[in-house]
């Protein structure tokens, strides 16, 4: 039995907890409208989406799925490099070309190989796989050039700050991998099993994108700190020549 419809007027119960913390927020002197602009951007950013994914999925052409996967990678990329803003012009096409790659390169193994779908004709279901991708392999970027600077800052060796900076990046995947099923059921799992899907059937999807989201942060990220080492090497070597 799936669950059915919520009502507009269900909907607004669901905000019930959110009053109590910004109550909280208040008497404890916090920052309360930093709240009210969270929940307020919150539900307007996803009833937009509703509208837009609504939109999206009634296209059935390769140019407008292709400008979503642009928008997707311009967005990942620039938000992946948030916290190196010293580098992050430097960085940003190389950082662009590698969540591109290694995004669309596990999107068409789960889209062609798993699901052996047509993109352009099963949008409905591409589109949500391809932001998980690519904000997997945004996460993965961002802990990893966060981690590889700060250890380079601290004298660490490229290659000492690139093998930390490479676990680092892969710790969120790695736990959410160790929890799943033990203490957290995925959203994704969830969503299916409300929706009546068979838990059995459930667990084989949930398979497929635990293990997308791990393959396109490990690729990324290698792919990211690989680039990275080697064109601070290369720089470094450049102005010890000139200076000599």
């Amino acid at each position: 039995m799936s669950v059915g419809l919520i009502s507009l007027d269900h909907l607004l119960i669901a905000f019930i907890p959110v009053i109590l913390v910004a109550w909280i927020y208040f008497r404890w002197s916090l920052d309360t409208a930093e709240v009210g602009v969270a929940v307020v951007r919150m539900t307007a950013q996803l009833l937009l989406i509703g509208y837009v994914l609504a939109w999206l999925f009634e296209q059935q052409h390769t140019a407008v799925l292709g400008l979503v996967m642009l928008i997707m990678a311009l967005a990942s990329t620039w938000i992946s490099l948030r916290k190196v803003k010293q580098a992050r012009t430097h960085l940003f096409f190389k950082t662009l070309l590698v969540i591109t790659l290694s995004s669309l390169f596990i999107l068409g193994i789960v889209v062609a190989g798993v699901l052996s779908l047509n993109p352009a004709e099963h949008s409905r279901v591409v589109i949500p796989l391809a932001g998980m991708i690519f904000s997997s392999a945004m996460t993965a970027i961002s802990l990893a050039a966060e981690r590889y600077y700060s250890d380079c800052e601290n004298g660490a060796s490229h290659v000492t700050a690139r093998d930390k900076a490479f676990g680092a990046s892969l710790i969120p995947i790695t736990n959410s991998m160790l929890a799943v099923g033990l203490v957290a059921l995925p959203g994704m799992m969830t969503g299916q099993i409300l929706s009546g899907v068979s838990p059995l059937l459930a667990v084989r999807y949930q398979i497929v994108v635990m293990c997308m989201i791990f393959g396109v942060a490990g690729l990324s990220s290698a792919s990211f700190l690989h680039w990275v080492a080697r064109d601070l090497i290369t720089r470094k070597t450049n102005t010890r020549s000139s200076s000599d």
